[in-house]
């Protein structure tokens, strides 16, 4: 009796063990490694040198020249940029590295700020930047800020289908019903509304027509919004991979905009030209994904649109599977 006993124990703990969720660390998503670049802003703006840092491979750049994303199986670019409009130089930084603690070393630390620009206290530019990691690549530099997807190619090579994308957190969210509308020329205007943290996940299975026009069929979407302070680290936290159409589920009602079929991204064709990605529908289920999407920020609202202040801090990014 006592010998079954152990058996059943022993056959149950097995059960157990193989029904535990894997989590496969995606590249460089420990946030260890950096590369730093030293731009020196033109003198028009006061020649002073800003720093900016990528998630890359370790490197120290002392050069106002284009960072090269997508070194050494990297897949993530980030909203720090140097930008060279009409001859002007200037670095934009929103997203660096932050010490979290001796077990979990360093971690990512994404800001919303409001970025100005005077030069010879003639011209004035401010614009609202919301710290931004994602995916995919980054064409620099900037040479305008009219419109901020342009110069971006979404997404990385992807066919599997996990479970869920998983992540370390902490966030600094701010109460005010109040938002920031700061385009460039004029004063920011205050209108209604809260910004918070946002973390997107899409799945598509894309691909070219002969024009070099790109098209998608959304595969998967994993969506959360960050509400409020959260200011203890949590540690594994999941957001769940929704596959397939989501027009009656009610997650996709609630944030109908951010989960639907129209989100404003653009990819790299065969061509070399950065295109719109246009999403013609849901994909068939079991359907296996071609590209991954993943953007984690400080802010949710359109470019130049947000808080001045908020924060959200990220660790130890993965993709769980049952």
């Amino acid at each position: 009796m006592k010998k079954t006993l152990l058996l059943l124990l022993a056959a149950t703990a097995s059960l157990g063990l193989n029904a535990e969720k894997r989590v496969e660390k995606l590249p460089y998503a420990d946030f260890e490694q950096w590369a730093v670049r030293y731009i020196k802003e033109s003198g028009i703006l006061g020649g002073n040198t800003v720093t900016l840092y990528a998630v890359a491979p370790t490197d120290t750049i002392r050069e106002n020249k284009p960072f090269a994303y997508g070194r050494q199986g990297n897949i993530w670019s980030v909203s720090n940029a140097y930008a060279k409009v009409s001859g002007i130089e200037k670095g934009s930084g929103t997203l660096r590295p932050e010490y979290r603690d001796a077990a979990n070393g360093w971690c990512c630390r994404m800001d919303s700020k409001l970025e100005t620009v005077t030069a010879l206290g003639i011209i004035d530019v401010r614009v609202l930047v919301s710290g931004t990691l994602f995916t995919g690549k980054t064409i620099e530099p900037i040479r305008t800020q009219k419109d901020p997807y342009q110069n971006i190619d979404f997404g990385v090579p992807f066919t599997k289908r996990p479970a869920a994308l998983v992540f370390d957190y902490k966030a600094k969210v701010s109460p005010d019903q109040t938002i920031l509308i700061a385009k460039g020329f004029g004063k920011p205007k205050k209108i209604a509304g809260h910004a918070e943290a946002q973390v997107l996940m899409v799945l598509q299975k894309r691909w070219e027509d002969a024009g070099g026009n790109i098209f998608a069929e959304r595969v998967g979407t994993a969506f959360e919004r960050i509400t409020k302070d959260q200011d203890e680290w949590v540690n594994r936290h999941e957001v769940p991979i929704l596959y397939g159409d989501l027009t009656d589920t009610q997650l996709f009602r609630t944030y109908e905009a951010s989960m639907g079929l129209c989100l404003p991204m653009r990819a790299m064709n065969s061509k070399g030209k950065i295109v719109p990605v246009k999403e013609v529908g849901w994909a068939a289920p079991g359907t296996a994904p071609t590209h991954m999407i993943i953007n984690l920020a400080s802010g949710y609202h359109e470019a130049f649109v947000g808080y001045d202040g908020n924060t959200f801090w990220v660790d130890n990014v993965g993709l769980m599977y049952e």
